[in-house]
């Protein structure tokens, strides 16, 4: 049986990981398209992507995690507990480095190419570690929630995932509030997450 929060946390994974795909593919294209600058749309589209993950994944996403979902495994699987101190460590690390990221962006924008290389490094740099993040918790943490956590532990966790609004995922309404950015992402952004190109 799959669990409602466990669908929630991979379909967020998966949402995820294409964002930060379609990210590192827009970071390498440049914002040069066809030999002509295309840096208003470049820069606009990165930074909804990078508010995008500040928004949603590291204000709605994590603390679900944390508060809901590690303390239940560590206390029904104490093996996890390096694990999940590790995956705590990030969540913690995490938002101060994508807000360094924007400001980064800014700069690049702002200041000019000299910037570029330090934004590309630190994003690429961000990417890999948010990649390994998700693997961590999509290979250790959820099997042993899958094997240990009770009915009742699930009820819970399924409770509180079912109401996550990934505002780039159609599960369920999105709210208003978050169209224009659904919008902007979606028509700039290159596969998987939009239709630009």
């Amino acid at each position: 049986m799959t669990h409602e929060a466990l669908r929630v946390i991979r379909e967020e994974h998966a949402t995820l990981a294409a964002m930060l795909q379609s990210l590192m593919q827009l970071v390498r294209r440049g914002p040069e398209v066809n030999g002509l600058d295309d840096s208003g749309r470049f820069f606009d589209v990165l930074r909804a992507m990078l508010f995008y993950i500040d928004e949603f994944p590291e204000r709605h996403h994590h603390p679900k995690e944390s508060d809901l979902l590690f303390p239940r495994v560590v206390k029904a699987a104490p093996h996890t507990m390096a694990t999940i101190d590790q995956l705590e460590r990030d969540h913690l690390r995490g938002e101060p480095r994508v807000r360094e990221l924007m400001h980064m962006l800014v700069a690049w924008e702002l200041l000019g190419d000299g910037r570029r290389a330090a934004f590309v490094d630190e994003v690429t740099r961000y990417v890999d570690f948010y990649l390994e993040h998700m693997r961590l918790e999509e290979t250790v943490i959820l099997p042993e929630a899958e094997r240990h956590l009770t009915e009742t532990d699930w009820h819970a966790l399924n409770a509180a995932f079912a109401t996550n609004q990934d505002p780039l995922n159609g599960r369920i309404p999105r709210d208003p509030q978050f169209d224009r950015l659904f919008t902007r992402i979606v028509m700039k952004a290159p596969a998987p997450v939009g239709l630009g190109g």
